[in-house]
């Protein structure tokens, strides 16, 4: 779902009231309004006024910030030739996370430029204040006060792709401080419970993990996230009488080759708990290292129980009772293993 130039079905009245005034070139051409009449409207001093090109706002006074976005939007999923041959956009970046209304950025009065995402195959030029942002994934949007807005993930990694670009982190323009709260409002308001793994996944594909700041500041965010998780499956171990298990110990053979670190364990039955490793990694590279660890675990004979953090909120009962159980039978031909407490 993205913006696209609506049929002419509706009046010219119609039509201005749901886009506040803003309308395209070809919108009035549709609706029988010519072109010297637009221009002669566009005069100084006439009703009407060009905000983009092929895009007039159908008033005198100075547009007002959400018009502006109208203006992007609508410059962005046109075409320029006729209606029926429409192409979908929508708000993405610094602008879309103002829509959203987060707190931790500036209003939209004072958003200055709009990044506007579009489909990759577009032949469309930045125009004014509009940034044109092309993709070669399906447009999806969310409607926030009836414009097309970019996820909030997405929006969200585009706003530090802009930065990133513009040289905002080196300039001291944006400090990590603000880039820290962006991502933490960013994981309150995604609607999933995958939140973390969806903004993760978002900053990994618009290449930003290897922005040191960015990495620092998502590692943050998933430290906090697994000792939220951590902190509920020790409520969980306490509900259900099991004793405590060591946090984090490092497991090797005798021989002291390596086999894991896992998030906890409990030595005296070789049982080990297993985080939702989307709170642990932010790379391939990583995940495959922990999932390696994993499956030596199992190999060594060690009973692995995997927790979701989503899972563990939804259903904390059936979490508890799949952790007791593991505890009562442990693991099977396990082979001698050093623990070391770190």
């Amino acid at each position: 779902m993205s913006y696209q130039i609506p049929s002419q079905s509706l009046s010219l009245e119609e039509l201005a009231r749901r886009q506040q005034n803003v309308i395209t070139a070809s919108q009035l051409r549709a609706r029988g309004v010519p072109t010297r009449v637009v221009s002669e409207h566009c005069r100084r001093g006439g009703p009407w006024q060009r905000m983009l090109p092929r895009v007039y706002l159908l008033q005198e006074s100075e547009p007002t910030p959400e018009q502006r976005m109208w203006a992007a939007l609508l410059y962005a999923a046109q075409n320029g030739r006729d209606e029926d041959g429409r192409d979908g956009a929508v708000i993405t970046g610094a602008a879309a996370l103002a829509l959203y209304g987060f707190v931790s950025m500036p209003r939209l009065p004072a958003v200055t430029g709009v990044e506007v995402l579009v489909p990759r195959q577009r032949r469309l030029r930045d125009a004014g204040e509009v940034r044109i942002r092309r993709t070669e994934r399906e447009l999806v949007a969310r409607s926030v006060h009836g414009l097309a807005c970019a996820p909030v993930a997405r929006a969200v990694a585009d706003a530090v792709r802009e930065w990133t670009d513009a040289g905002a982190f080196d300039a001291g323009v944006i400090g990590p401080g603000l880039l820290r709260s962006v991502l933490r409002e960013a994981v309150a308001r995604i609607e999933s419970g995958g939140a973390l793994r969806e903004l993760s996944t978002e900053l990994a594909e618009a290449g930003l993990l290897e922005e040191p700041r960015v990495r620092a500041a998502l590692d943050e965010l998933l430290a906090t996230g697994r000792e939220a998780v951590l902190e509920r499956i020790g409520e969980l171990v306490d509900e259900w009488l099991l004793p405590a298990p060591l946090t984090g110990p490092e497991l090797r053979m005798r021989g002291g080759t390596y086999v894991a670190v896992p998030d906890l364990y409990w030595p005296d039955v070789a049982v080990a708990v297993e985080v939702d490793s989307d709170l642990r990694c932010v790379s391939e590279g990583e995940a495959a290292w922990v999932r390696g660890g994993q499956h030596r675990m199992e190999y060594l004979g060690v009973r692995v129980v995997y927790v979701c953090g989503e899972r563990l909120a939804t259903e904390p009962e059936a979490v508890g009772s799949e952790l007791r159980e593991a505890f009562r039978a442990g693991g099977e031909d396990v082979v001698e293993l050093l623990v070391t407490e770190r």
